[in-house]
């Protein structure tokens, strides 16, 4: 049985003042995610709620930035915002899932905020 496993980050980087963190992970792929994107998916419970259906809309986030990155133990890193947000612990995976997935998330995050009558 051969268990894969997630791909590891190697290197983190916020660039372009703050607006984008460079992942590169152990497997070769890197990503550049924008601060925006980090910000409207945090994993933590004021964005995602407790439970499905508890998720909150942030909107209002376009010009967000980078701020500190903060290690988590070997497992995550806690990303310091200058609106104020730090509660969210963005995992490897977590990250790796986010660069994946960065250019549907960014068109249903807008298609949500066009949909609430919101900007950016």
């Amino acid at each position: 049985m051969v268990l894969s496993r997630e791909p590891w980050p190697t290197n983190l980087t916020v660039q372009q003042n703050g607006h984008i963190l460079n992942v590169t992970f152990d497997d070769g792929a890197t990503v550049a995610l924008s601060a925006e994107l980090l910000r409207v998916e945090s994993p933590s419970a004021e964005v995602k709620g407790h439970g499905p259906g508890q998720e909150q809309l942030v909107w209002g986030k376009k010009n967000v930035v980078i701020t500190k990155l903060e290690p988590v133990g070997n497992y995550a890193v806690r990303i310091v915002f200058n609106d104020g947000h730090s509660t969210g612990l963005f995992t490897w995976k977590y990250l790796h899932e986010l660069g994946l997935n960065k250019e549907p998330l960014m068109r249903a995050y807008e298609q949500k905020l066009t949909a609430a009558g919101l900007s950016r």
